[in-house]
C-alpha cells in the first residue's frame, strides 16, 4: 500500500468518526432571511498569490453576494485539503491533480476536482546557474533533492527515459521541505518539488542564480498545479453551493487579472506573518507568473478537460503510482457555474 493513500485513509477514517453519525458538514442553502452560509475552505498552504482571487472575492463581497460566508483555513498537516474535505470537516479543499487520482484509485476517497485553479504544471527542476542543467540530459551523474514522494521519483524517471536515459544515472536524495536549502549549501545538484512561481523568485530576491526547465516538455503530461475539492455528497446534494462559489471566485480571479496591484494589497493584508510571512516583491512576480497560467487562451479559469485527466491518469497508471484507473466520473465534475 502506498504511504501516501494509507496515511489519507487512516486520517479520513478518524475524522468520519469525529464528525458523527449526523455530522454533515456539507452547507445547506441560504436562509430565505438572508443569513449567509458559512463555507469552509481549506488550503493548499498558506496564503500566497496563488490564493489572492480568493482574498480578493471576499473583499470585494463576491461571495456574500452568492449567499456565502468563505472562512479560509490553513492545513495543519499536508493532505488537510483532501482529507477534511472526504471526513465532511470542511467544505472545499484545494489540492493537486496526482494526489486526487491516487487516493480515489487506491483508497476510493470520496472526493472529485470541481474546477482547476493552475492550468499547466508549476513544478520544475530548479537548480544553480553555476551547474549547468537545462535539460534533463544535463542532470545524468547528478544528485536531485526531493521530498521522499513517489510521484516526484515517477516525474524523473519520466523525463529521463524521454531523452534516452536512465532513472539510475541520476542519485535521489530525499531533503524533506528543506528544497532551496539543499540546493544553496552544495547538498544536491538540483531538486524537483519548487515551484516557478514561489521559489524562482525568492531565489533569485536572495541573489541567487537559477537555472530551470518545465517537467511537461520532456515526456511528463501537462497537469493542473492546483484543484479545488468537494466531496462525493456535496457535488450531488449541493451543487448550487459549490457553483456558487466557483462563480465568486471567477469574479475574483477576473478582478485580480484587471488590477493585480490591488489584488497583491488585500493578499499581503492577509498574510500569515507568524508562519510564513510574504514578500511583496516576490508575491508580485509570482502573480506575473501565475496570471497567464490561471487562465489561458484556450482553457478558462476553472475549466477542466477530460484529455487533461485521462492523460495523467493513464500515465500514474504506466508508471505503477495507481494499481487500476479511475473513471472519470470518479475523479472530477464539471458543473455549470
Amino acid at each position: 500500500m502506498k504511504k501516501f493513500t494509507a496515511m489519507l485513509l487512516s486520517t479520513v477514517f478518524c475524522l468520519s468518526l469525529l464528525a458523527g453519525c449526523g455530522g454533515n458538514n456539507t452547507a445547506e442553502k441560504p436562509a430565505e432571511s438572508g443569513e449567509l452560509k458559512e463555507l469552509d475552505v481549506v488550503l493548499d498552504w498558506y496564503p500566497n498569490a496563488l490564493h489572492a482571487f480568493l482574498y480578493e472575492a471576499i473583499e470585494k463581497g463576491y461571495y456574500a453576494q452568492e449567499g456565502l460566508k468563505v472562512n479560509i483555513r490553513f492545513p495543519s498537516n499536508a493532505n488537510d485539503a483532501i482529507s477534511l474535505v472526504a471526513a465532511g470537516k470542511a467544505d472545499i479543499g484545494l489540492y493537486y491533480q496526482q494526489d486526487v487520482i491516487q487516493a480515489r484509485a487506491e483508497q476510493n476517497v470520496p472526493v472529485k476536482s470541481i474546477g482547476a485553479v493552475v492550468q499547466t504544471p508549476l513544478n520544475i527542476i530548479l537548480s544553480l546557474k553555476e551547474k549547468n542543467i537545462t535539460s534533463p540530459s544535463d542532470l545524468v551523474g547528478k544528485t536531485i533533492g526531493y521530498a521522499g514522494t513517489e510521484l516526484s521519483e515517477a516525474l524523473i524517471r519520466s523525463i529521463m527515459e524521454n531523452v534516452g536515459a536512465d532513472y539510475s544515472d541520476v542519485t535521489m536524495i530525499d531533503v524533506g521541505f528543506d528544497l532551496m536549502n539543499s540546493m544553496t549549501t552544495g547538498n544536491v545538484d538540483a531538486t524537483i518539488g519548487c515551484l516557478v512561481n514561489h521559489e524562482v523568485p525568492q531565489m533569485e530576491e536572495e541573489g541567487f542564480e537559477v537555472n530551470w526547465f518545465d517537467l511537461d516538455d520532456y515526456g511528463v503530461p501537462t497537469y493542473y498545479e492546483g484543484v479545488f475539492l468537494a466531496n462525493d455528497e456535496a457535488i450531488a446534494n449541493d451543487s448550487e453551493t459549490l457553483a456558487a462559489f466557483l462563480r465568486a471566485s471567477y469574479k475574483g480571479f477576473t478582478d485580480m487579472q484587471a488590477n493585480p496591484a490591488e489584488a497583491l494589497n488585500v493578499l499581503l493584508a492577509n498574510q500569515n506573518e507568524e508562519n510564513f510571512p510574504l514578500s511583496a516583491t516576490v508575491e508580485a512576480k509570482s502573480m506575473d507568473t501565475l496570471l497567464p497560467l490561471m487562465e489561458t487562451m484556450t482553457a478558462k479559469f476553472l475549466s477542466q478537460s477530460d484529455e487533461c485527466w485521462q492523460e495523467n491518469i493513464d500515465w500514474m497508471l504506466e508508471q505503477g503510482l495507481i494499481s487500476s484507473a479511475p473513471s472519470l466520473d470518479d475523479v472530477r465534475v464539471n458543473l455549470d457555474f
